[in-house]
């Protein structure tokens, strides 16, 4: 069995009122006796109401002299502007309001032992991430949606900088890590709350019914809490349209398996009916502890170049997986029934990666919750299609009444 938790190695303006003032009638007729500039501002207020009397005398007459159409057609000049929408997700954001939090990552196992998990569909976005041997992990990413109950919560690993480092300064929650891997965390552009170091550790939920090193739990909202006066919302990451990329063929993108291994054999599922995509384990479907299936709007599966790193990651002499996250490599990403292929691109660690097409268009994400899947080069990533429809016959039905 892996891992490792170890408590080892416990990181503008210009000047206001700049229009022309509002001025009172006596103020207007000092300035008019005054000089030929009081006469000029009189003119000018004059000529202001002349234009709203004559574009409310245009839109009566428009309608038919009807004052309320009259109203209708002023008020049809007015736009409003459009809700902003949750940097991680590119969804309209809860309530209006983009939180004003950093995008916050917390470390989750992956092992049999360690499910179900929980917290996973309220991510903004889950990267899947391989770790040692054939084993992988999840990053859950949350900034717009919080969560009661997360986890279970497992160590740091090498990948982990490389994945936060796009997010603007996030936060990281982890329980532990070997010393090269804290390191690695602390001189990192992100914010080190590793559970086994100074007070962090108050944030632990210990589930009940659960053993170590699989039963610690946290709370979105208490981990924020760790860090208070960072209120500084992520970039995004990815692009967003509710429209199709060029090209895209319809059901073309009904499931995809990654096999990672016998213990994450994955397979996503698309379901028309809620618009998601459903994640199976070896052809089971995977079940949070709350009882619902793991869930995403986006599967984004990004092959990446893997080799054996150089720290001893467990007791068993297992070593770390290092994931080399800059440069290039295929991508496919499924969303609404579609599979789109192309390549990700990305120069350097404090920037996303790009997505394109062959034709070098950008490969845009449907709005709402993501997972990436970063797959290690010579696992297959095999999309499927969608079943054709069964035919109907209209041959004529042979008539199985008995002669008499």
């Amino acid at each position: 069995m892996p891992d490792d938790q170890s408590p080892a190695g416990a990181a503008s303006g210009g000047a206001a009122g700049s229009g022309p003032p509002v001025l009172s009638r006596q103020e207007l007729r000092r300035q008019s006796t005054g000089g030929g500039g009081g006469s000029r501002t009189w003119w000018y207020v004059l000529g202001g109401l002349a234009v709203v009397v004559v574009g409310v005398i245009i839109a009566v007459v428009a309608t038919g002299g009807k004052k309320d159409d009259a109203a209708k057609v002023v008020a049809t000049t007015t736009s409003t502007a459009p809700a902003p929408a949750c940097p991680l997700t590119g969804a309209p954001a809860p309530g209006g309001t983009v939180p004003a939090r950093p995008a916050l990552g917390i470390k989750i196992g992956n092992y049999p032992g360690d499910r179900p998990s929980s917290g996973l569909n309220q991510a903004d976005i889950v990267f899947e991430e391989p770790v040692e041997g054939a084993i992988t992990r999840l990053l859950a990413v949350f900034q717009c949606q919080s969560a009661p109950l997360v986890g279970d919560i497992r160590s740091a690993r090498e990948p982990d900088a490389g994945i936060l480092s796009q997010l603007s300064n996030p936060l990281f929650v982890h329980a532990g890590g070997i010393d090269p891997v804290i390191a690695l965390m602390e001189a990192s552009p992100l914010i080190d709350k590793n559970l086994y170091s100074g007070g962090n550790g108050s944030a632990i939920l210990q589930q009940s019914g659960r053993v170590a090193p699989y039963s610690t739990f946290v709370n979105t909202n208490t981990l924020w809490a760790l860090d208070p006066s960072d209120t500084t919302p992520p970039a995004p990451i990815f692009q967003y349209s509710t429209t199709l990329p060029k090209g895209s063929v319809a059901g073309s993108g009904a499931s995809v398996h990654i096999p990672f291994s016998s213990t994450s054999d994955v397979t996503w599922q698309w379901n028309a009916t809620t618009g998601t995509y459903l994640r199976f384990y070896s052809g089971q479907p995977d079940t949070l502890l709350n009882g619902v299936q793991t869930a995403a709007t986006d599967v984004v599966i990004m092959t990446v170049p893997t080799a054996t790193g150089p720290w001893v990651e467990n007791s068993e002499g297992g070593h770390e997986v290092d994931v080399t996250a800059t440069g290039s490599g295929p991508v496919v990403v499924m969303r609404n029934g579609v599979a789109i292929t192309g390549t990700w691109t990305r120069p350097a660690l404090t920037q996303p990666a790009t997505l394109t097409t062959a034709t070098g268009a950008t490969i845009t994400l449907q709005p709402g919750n993501s997972w990436v899947e970063l797959a290690p080069v010579g696992i297959p990533v095999t999309p499927a299609a969608a079943p054709p429809p069964p035919t109907t016959s209209t041959a004529p039905k042979t008539s199985t009444t008995k002669a008499h």
